[in-house]
C-alpha cells in the first residue's frame, strides 16, 4: 500500500509562487506514473503534470506549460510542482498520484494512489 501526504499549499496573490510537495510513503520503481491532478469547486479533477518513473518524461497539461515545474527526488521519495505566475484559476485542490503501470494517464480513475490534497488560493 502506498501513502501519498502534500504540502506546500497556501494563500498567494496573482502573479506569486508556490512549491507543492508529495512524500511517498514507500519505493515506487521504474513502471509507474507519478503525476499532480486539481480540482476546483464544482470543476471535475484534471490532471496538471505526469513523470514517468522509468524514463524520466514529463507531460504537462497546456494550462501549466511554461509556468509549472514537476521534478522529483527519487533517493527521496518525494515529488514536487513548482507553480510560477498563478492566477485566480489556479485556485484549486491539488492531488498528488501514482499509477502502477506501462504509461501515464491523463484520466483519474486510471490511477491507483492518492494523497489527501492540499489547497491553493490565488487571489
Amino acid at each position: 500500500h502506498v501513502q501519498l501526504v502534500e504540502s506546500g499549499g497556501g494563500s498567494v496573490q496573482t502573479g506569486g509562487s508556490l512549491r507543492l510537495s508529495c512524500a511517498v510513503s514507500s519505493y515506487i520503481g521504474d513502471s509507474a506514473c507519478m503525476g499532480w491532478f486539481r480540482q476546483a469547486p464544482g470543476i471535475n479533477r484534471e490532471w496538471v503534470a505526469t513523470v514517468y518513473t522509468g524514463s524520466g518524461s514529463t507531460y504537462y497539461h497546456y494550462f501549466a506549460q511554461g509556468r509549472f515545474t514537476l521534478s522529483r527526488d527519487g533517493a527521496r521519495n518525494i515529488l514536487y510542482l513548482d507553480m510560477n505566475s498563478l492566477t485566480p484559476a489556479d485556485t484549486a485542490m491539488y492531488f498528488c498520484a501514482v499509477r502502477f503501470a506501462d504509461g501515464c494517464s491523463t484520466t483519474p480513475s486510471s490511477w491507483n494512489y492518492w494523497g489527501q490534497g492540499t489547497q491553493v488560493t490565488v487571489s
